[in-house]
């Protein structure tokens, strides 16, 4: 199976996971190949930083090939709004594709603070993109900050309003600047946000995908607790169970993890994301449950993901085994959210 969207954190997060740690764990999950996220610490958003995390990555490639496991890395670049940055992101991209996977952009800050979070900047990055003639996936974080609000509970304060503005936003910039490549909406987790997708697709001006993750897929806002806190957080009822019946139906065109682990004291002092191997299984035991078929459960883990990519399929087995491989993969983290 191919997981597009992970965080394997290392460097100076090696405490909450190493690149080792997180591909053989997601190996013994069913997964064989792996998309990383460039919110690191350090960031991926300058060549230096991306040809070490490049080496890193197959360093621990080769340590898992000798324990028998076959894996595969790939790297997201992480974009940022000066335009020298994001010519040089192209650059390595096109140099070093399918190595370097795609770009990012976060419409918000998340994790590392990476947010593009200013209307004009997030156009000028379309519209770099469009004119250095870039044709490869930009996946976005859609979460628009001045729709933010103070509340107690972290879901309010983050509400379904603001992702659907900034999917509609990034929907509109990447239209009207001719962008040619693939606008994906990653972790979508609304009802209106992806009907904006299904929309744009049926208009056909932009080439666009969504991805969802198993905890916007199987939990609602009655669950959220600091173990069950990430960004873009639960929804309502209505959006969990919109957003599963996409995957069941196809609108949604693949699952992808959102693996964020962090330590104990990490998710006891209030941060953000959680481990997310052992939610994927769950989603395909759920999935299974509810009728969905085999050529299905392929297009959502693997050939809707390699198509998009330009990749080959990775190895595709879909684990019928998942109850015991979720206890494996379960007691491999310093907590559970999905317990």
């Amino acid at each position: 199976m191919i997981d597009p969207h992970v965080h394997l954190r290392d460097w100076n997060e090696k405490e909450k996971e190493t690149l080792v740690h997180g591909m053989e764990s997601g190996y013994l999950s069913g997964i064989d190949t792996f998309f990383d996220m460039p919110n690191t610490n350090p960031p991926i958003t300058n060549r230096e930083n991306a040809l070490k995390r490049i080496e890193d990555g197959i360093k621990a490639e080769e340590e898992l090939r000798k324990r028998g496991m076959d894996v595969h890395y790939h790297l997201y670049l992480g974009l940022t709004p000066n335009k020298e940055q994001i010519s040089e992101m192209v650059s390595l991209y096109s140099s070093l594709f399918p190595r370097i996977i795609g770009l990012k952009l976060f419409a918000s800050h998340s994790t590392g603070n990476m947010g593009i979070i200013d209307e004009e900047e997030e156009k000028n990055v379309f519209q770099v993109l469009a004119d250095l003639d870039y044709k490869g996936v930009v996946a976005v974080h859609a979460e628009k900050t001045s729709l933010f609000t103070t509340n107690a509970s972290h879901a309010l304060s983050r509400p379904s309003i603001s992702e659907i503005e900034s999917v509609r936003d990034m929907i509109e910039f990447a239209t009207n600047a001719g962008f040619k490549g693939r606008l994906h909406i990653a972790h979508i987790s609304t009802k209106g946000a992806l009907e904006l997708v299904k929309k744009a697709k049926e208009e056909g001006k932009i080439k666009i995908t969504s991805g969802a993750t198993p905890h916007h897929a199987l939990f609602n806002l009655e669950s959220e607790n600091k173990y069950l806190k990430m960004n873009p957080p639960l929804r309502e009822e209505e959006d969990r169970a919109y957003i599963f019946s996409s995957l069941l139906s196809g609108d949604i065109d693949w699952i992808e993890s959102d693996h964020a682990p962090h330590t104990l004291r990490d998710k006891e002092n209030g941060k953000c994301g959680i481990p997310g191997f052992k939610g994927t299984l769950l989603l395909i035991d759920k999935l299974r449950e509810c009728g969905i078929s085999e050529e299905r459960l392929e297009k959502l883990l693997n050939t809707n993901i390699a198509s998009t990519f330009g990749l080959g399929n990775s190895k595709l087995s879909i684990p019928t085994d998942t109850q015991g491989r979720e206890k494996i993969i379960g007691d491999r983290y310093p907590f559970d959210p999905y317990k």
